[in-house]
């Protein structure tokens, strides 16, 4: 319904506009076709939301109506003058009558605005007046010869010389004035009395109001002297639709605060730096003459000299007084700055600041580790050049006043950072200790298993091979040749177990392959694996700590591919890149291997830092690639 009607004022101006054009001035018919389609459009887009709502019925009503008994009536009585056609005149009056009969709903809206309820009853005698104003204006216009130009003959045929036209004329406007100032103060008192959502609609709109309560008196003196008043009144009322939707359907509403403050700082800087310009050319042009070329350059770097100052001053004083929580916060983020460098903050408290100074207690800062391979909380970015070094997220403050948010997190960009950076500090220590910590773990366990093994295995063999050596001893001094024979046979088959269990338990220590370079005990790796393995290295050597540890690096890889990865071949290259010995094993298994994931990756880290390497993993849905960079100078 509400696009329907909307349909109607529409084609009304389509045929206005087309009525119209070539027999008055095409601004006039333009502008006044747009005022009519935006107050209809805006109108539908309110009713369509809040259909119980009179708001969006009222701007409908006013659009259809400025199209039809206005613009279209206007448009047929010009050109049923030209073409011979009747009623032009009857057309005409009408079109003059509806002008003033509008200001009865635009009261309304007024008055009603935004609940679509009045403040109270005592608030109808504004609509009273607004009734009786209307009445009385359109009669003494429209009776009288005051609307003479508004008819292509030049006179209006429908003067009625009884009627006190005049006094109706003065009263009438009088009263619209004073009807004017009722809905303006009403919208006042629902400022006064409104919070949060409500307070900034009214003051949005109320905006809008200021301009027609100051244009719209003006435009009835000002109308057929001044053809440009016509557009300016045009204008005035053009706003009103546009700030009550945006108000209505709330679409970044609360950035008015940021436009009345934008708009009073800047107009205050172009007065000052105006009146300085005046006065220097002034004061200059009485020393050395106006028409000097020093009087204009002195002037422009003086203003251009004092534009900064002035535009702090002026903010200042304006966010003070107009945008009073933008002031405070700025000032209490720049005063935590302070303290920061003079060490009288920590760059921790920044979220703690923030929480404050936005009124959101669940606002919360996520910041990105160095080697975060995953995405941030979707919120407002912190950004450093190109980086992104956090995100803030928050209940409240990131739907209300983004642009308020981002101006003070821009403001304390530098303690974020600053705290960024002692959180990854502070995780990186936390990491290296955590390594020392395993490190320390591996290597006494990996002692107690050697203690346990020698106790359990090579000693006692050692000690049985001891008491047999001394028995053989008695059977020598005995004379039993035969028995101690076989004795020290039994003892040399002791000695060889033990050696056994001894090299067993030399596994994990530096193997003896090495000795013969990496190259080669990669390739006796890869020829004991149980599935294909690809060996590319070189046949450079290097210092024995790295070969050790890119050994075992290659190991548990291949490991991991076997076990865990499933895979079915494996290959293993092992090279020099830029003074560090890099050993790449890429296997065609399962993926989905982490480098945090499990104890042997962890462990494999853990050895590589030991020796100042570093550990990458890159694992998709298939495939794994494990490359370790170890630090090889001699």
């Amino acid at each position: 319904m509400p696009f329907a009607v909307l349909v109607v004022a529409v084609l009304a101006e389509v045929a206005a506009v087309a009525l119209s054009w070539g027999l008055e001035p095409g601004t006039d018919t333009a502008i006044y076709a747009v005022y009519s389609v935006v107050l209809a459009g805006a109108g539908a887009l309110v009713a369509s939301k809040y259909g119980r709502n009179p708001i969006g019925w009222l701007m409908l009503w006013l659009g259809v109506s400025n199209a039809l008994f206005t613009d279209l009536a206007q448009g047929y009585g010009l050109r049923a003058h030209r073409e011979g056609w009747g009623a032009s005149t009857a057309a005409e009056w009408t079109s003059s009558a509806s002008v003033v009969l509008q200001m009865v709903p635009l009261l309304l809206l007024w008055l009603l605005f935004p609940k679509g309820r009045l403040l109270g009853r005592r608030w109808l005698v504004v609509v009273a007046v607004g009734c009786i104003a209307a009445a009385l204006t359109v009669g003494g216009y429209t009776f009288s010869e005051r609307a003479d130009p508004d008819f292509v003959e030049g006179f209006n045929p429908y003067v009625v010389g009884w009627l006190p036209t005049t006094a109706m004329w003065v009263i009438g406007n009088a009263l619209l004035v004073a009807a004017l100032i009722g809905g303006a103060a009403a919208l006042v008192v629902r400022f006064r009395r409104a919070a949060g959502l409500e307070r900034q609609q009214v003051k949005l709109f109320a905006v809008a109001a200021v301009i027609s309560v100051v244009v719209l008196p003006l435009g009835p003196f000002l109308w057929e002297r001044y053809p440009l008043a016509r557009a300016i009144v045009a204008i005035a009322l053009l706003a009103q639709p546009v700030a009550l939707c945006v108000a209505m359907l709330r679409y970044r509403l609360y950035e008015i605060d940021r436009v009345i403050s934008r708009t009073i700082s800047y107009s205050l800087i172009t007065a000052a730096l105006v009146g300085v310009y005046v006065a220097t050319v002034i004061a200059l042009g009485a020393l050395v003459g106006r028409s000097s070329t020093w009087v204009t350059a002195v002037a422009t770097l003086l203003v251009a000299t004092a534009f900064r100052p002035i535009r702090t001053g002026a903010q200042s004083f304006v966010d003070r007084r107009f945008d009073r929580a933008r002031f405070d916060a700025l000032r209490r983020t720049d005063h935590f700055i302070d303290d920061l460098h003079a060490g009288r903050a920590a760059p921790e408290e920044v979220e703690a600041l923030l929480r404050a100074v936005t009124g959101d207690p669940h606002l919360t800062i996520h910041y990105r580790a160095h080697n975060d391979v995953g995405g941030l909380a979707a919120g407002i970015p912190v950004m450093r050049g190109v980086a992104l070094i956090a995100t803030i997220t928050g209940t409240s403050v990131t739907t209300e006043r983004p642009a308020l948010v981002a101006e003070i997190i821009s403001a304390a960009g530098l303690a974020i950072e600053v705290a960024a950076l002692r959180v990854e500090l502070r995780r990186q220590l936390h990491e290296v200790e955590a390594s020392r910590a395993r490190l320390v773990n591996v290597a006494d366990e990996e002692r107690r298993r050697l203690e346990r093994d020698l106790h359990d295995g090579a000693q006692q063999r050692l000690i049985s091979i001891g008491l047999t050596m001394r028995h053989a001893q008695h059977q020598l001094c005995a004379g039993d040749h035969d028995e101690a024979s076989r004795t020290l046979d039994g003892a040399v088959v002791e000695i060889a177990g033990a050696v056994d269990e001894l090299r067993e338990l030399a596994h994990g220590l530096r193997p003896s392959s090495l000795d013969a370079g990496l190259s080669s005990a990669l390739r006796e790796l890869g020829r004991r694996a149980p599935l294909p393995v690809s060996i590319t290295t070189t046949a450079e050597r290097f210092v024995p700590d790295a070969e050790t540890t890119a050994y075992f690096v290659a190991i548990e890889a291949l490991t991991n591919a076997v076990k865990h990865a499933h895979a079915t071949r494996v290959v293993v290259c092992a090279d020099q890149c830029d003074g560090a010995l890099v050993v790449r094993v890429t296997d065609d298994g399962i993926g989905g291997a982490a480098p945090r994931g499990g104890a042997g990756l962890s462990g494999m880290a853990d050895r590589l830092a030991a020796v100042g390497g570093t550990l990458t993993v890159n694992s998709g849905h298939t495939g794994t690639t494990v490359i370790a960079s170890i630090p090889c100078a001699w």
